[in-house]
Formats: structure tokens, C-alpha cells, sequence
């Protein structure tokens, strides 16, 4: 091979292999860079908020007894009509009330005839209002009615009093940015304990709201939760 040939083959090689050479670097240094990129760390934030109820559902149960049925009907038209009025006298509006078919209880079938009266009947009036405050001051003047013979139950699992929160719309766009704020300043703090700087987020999911009562003294009081998981990539 000819002197030029040989200088033309040799350099050629020669950048040959620095091109490899170059390469090798740079593919080293992606796939470290992407080792780095790919550290990540999960962290949860939480937002919390104390609201009020704005619709009240209110069962008023009461049951009469008696031995023939059309004295019973008349007992519970009687009662019926007692606390309707007393609702209305206390500024319920009569499209708040409504009543259930009474149940009708023939005692005979089950105490072979032992049973003090034969009938019972159970009825229930409930209001529905979006004046709770007003509602929850009508349920201790109740009492009235008690003085003139109307038997209350509210054992019955359907004659609990039902508090609802119907604006979480209005609140849930505020209670999302609380919580992946808090949760950022907890991702922050980490990365700060591990000399690692916070990047993007890799993904986030928010977490179901839930509602429920302050406390059972107070059910009318709702505490209104959500927590939202972020996971960030992490940087050196």
C-alpha cells in the first residue's frame, strides 16, 4: 500500500475511533443523568375543612296503640295532624313535611292475645329544610307534643336526624391546591435532607373527599377531607 493509502487509513482510524470513543461518553453520561432523573419520592398532602350542614332531614317517629282499627286510624290523623300544625306554627312550610303510610302492627298474631292493646301503628313525619340552625331549635320544643300524648320512638335506625353538605363544589377546587401544596413542602423537606434538589412531578392522584360528622355531639357539623398523593422525581 502506498505511503498516501496508509497516512489516509490511519486517519480515518483515528477518527473512527475517537467518534467511538465520544460516544461512549455520552451514552455514560445519559444513562447516568437518566438514573438520576429516574430517583423519585412519594408524598401525600393533606386538606381538611370544618363546614356546617345546609339541609336537615328530620323523621318525627310516633306510634299509637288502641283495639279496634278505626279508632286507631283516628288516633294517627289525630297526631298527625297535631304535629303538622305545631311545624307550621314554628315556620316550617307545609312543602317541608310530608308523612309515610303508618305500619300496622296486630299484636295478637304474636303475644296469643296477651297484649294490652291489639293494635299498634307507627307513623313518621319528616322535614326537609335548608334552615338547620332553625330546624335543630324546633326538635327541643317537641316536648309540647309529648305533654299532650303523642309517644315519640326514635329508636328506629330511619327516624335519625340526617345532616347533608351540598356545597363541596365550591370548596373542592381550594381543598385540591391545599393539599398538593402541603404535599410539595413535605417533598421539598426531603429532598433537602438528602442533598437532592425537587424536579417535575411523575404522577399524582387525588384521593376520594369524604364527609362526615365533627363528632356525635354534633352532627350538624361536617368535617370535609382529602388527601392527594404526589410523586416527584428528585435531581442531585
Amino acid at each position: 500500500m502506498s505511503q498516501p493509502h496508509k497516512a489516509s487509513a490511519f486517519i480515518l482510524g483515528l477518527f473512527i475511533a475517537i467518534g467511538l470513543t465520544s460516544l461512549g461518553w455520552m451514552l455514560n453520561d445519559t444513562l447516568i443523568k437518566y438514573k438520576q432523573y429516574d430517583r423519585s419520592v412519594t408524598v401525600k398532602g393533606l386538606a381538611e375543612r370544618e363546614v356546617y350542614a345546609d339541609i336537615v332531614i328530620w323523621p318525627i317517629q310516633f306510634v299509637v296503640v288502641g283495639n279496634d282499627l278505626e279508632g286507631l286510624y283516628n288516633s294517627i290523623e289525630n297526631s298527625a295532624t297535631q304535629i303538622k300544625t305545631f311545624l307550621s306554627q314554628q315556620g316550617i312550610q307545609a312543602d317541608g313535611i310530608s308523612f309515610s303510610a303508618p305500619a300496622i302492627t296486630d299484636k295478637s298474631v304474636y303475644d296469643n292475645n296477651r297484649a294490652s292493646f291489639r293494635y299498634s301503628a307507627q307513623q313518621t313525619v319528616t322535614v326537609y329544610s335548608d334552615d338547620v340552625s332553625g330546624v335543630r331549635k324546633i326538635m327541643g320544643r317537641l316536648l309540647s307534643l309529648g305533654k299532650k300524648g303523642i309517644v315519640f320512638t326514635g329508636n328506629d335506625y330511619n327516624a335519625k336526624t340526617e345532616y347533608i353538605f351540598t356545597g363541596l363544589n365550591n370548596i373542592k377546587p381550594a381543598m385540591i391546591e391545599e393539599a398538593t401544596k402541603q404535599a410539595r413542602e413535605v417533598a421539598q423537606k426531603f429532598a433537602a435532607d438528602s442533598d437532592s434538589k425537587l424536579g417535575k412531578i411523575k404522577r399524582a392522584t387525588q384521593g376520594q373527599f369524604s364527609i362526615s360528622a365533627r363528632d356525635t355531639d354534633n352532627p350538624h357539623i361536617k368535617n370535609v377531607r382529602v388527601v392527594s398523593t404526589v410523586e416527584y422525581y428528585l435531581t442531585d
